[in-house]
């Protein structure tokens, strides 16, 4: 017979990422899509906030050996730097004629750092459920509603990279997936699962860094005039002010 707390974990880390999922989507395809360009700045605030904000202060706090993280850090730029490159020379070898190509690359960047990012939500749902069920459930909805922001900034990066709607939903479904295998992965080998959290979570961070960086800010910086640069920094000031507060609503539970 199933254990009911692994059931709960279970529904938790899949209800509990459809349901970002699916706030973000309808805010990202209707209320904001008429606002593309703005948005692409929203993105670059909440990745840089997440990243800065969130994970890595999570991951320090957690961590043994500083150095290990930081090491972890830079190999997890490093890596996504030669993604990139192995995705731009694959392009550049079958195909030099399609250039609109040159803005995916960031779109497999986003998915993989955001899977790690899901993975390590799933062992924290895990964990609330293995201590207390009602804990578990507050934890649940505390990061629906702390995902939400991120899962916008996911979609307005993907649809900047030239992604259908579809796609991007489909792309940023199969991440959220990924926090029902940490759900799992929490309950069968907690301990284990508590000592790899920290290092997924610079991944992570490193992902969201390094798309912002190399992605996103060069392209903000081909609108320069005076209008165009205020409306950047009102709206990359927005996505971290949305990050900040809801770190305050996953940590009030």
């Amino acid at each position: 017979m199933i254990d009911p707390l692994l059931l709960w974990i279970l529904g938790g880390t899949a209800v509990g990422g459809s349901l970002s999922l699916l706030a973000a989507a309808l805010l990202s395809f209707t209320l904001l899509s008429k606002w593309a360009a703005p948005m692409v700045s929203y993105a670059v605030g909440v990745l840089l906030g997440a990243a800065f904000l969130h994970l890595l202060p999570e991951a320090f706090s957690q961590a043994e050996n500083i150095e290990a993280l930081f090491a972890v850090a830079l190999a997890g730029l490093l890596g996504f730097f030669l993604l990139e490159k192995a995705a731009l020379w694959r392009h550049h070898h079958h195909n030099v004629a399609d250039m609109h190509h040159h803005g995916r690359r960031s779109g497999l960047l986003i998915v993989v750092g955001d899977g790690f990012h899901n993975f390590v939500d799933g062992i924290l749902i895990a964990a609330a459920f293995l201590t207390d069920v009602k804990l578990g459930v507050a934890t649940t909805l505390a990061i629906v509603a702390h995902e939400i922001p991120q899962e916008i900034g996911d979609f307005m990066v993907l649809l900047h990279a030239g992604y259908k709607r579809r796609t991007a939903l489909l792309l940023n479904l199969a991440s959220s997936l990924t926090s029902v295998a940490g759900g799992v992965l929490g309950y069968f080998t907690f301990d284990n699962a508590q000592e790899a959290m920290p290092y997924a979570l610079v991944i992570a961070a490193a992902s969201f860094i390094y798309i912002a960086v190399s992605d996103l800010i060069p392209d903000m910086h081909r609108r320069n005039d005076s209008r165009s640069s205020a409306t950047q920094i009102i709206f990359i000031s927005a996505g971290i002010a949305t990050i900040l507060l809801s770190d305050q609503l996953l940590h009030s539970h």
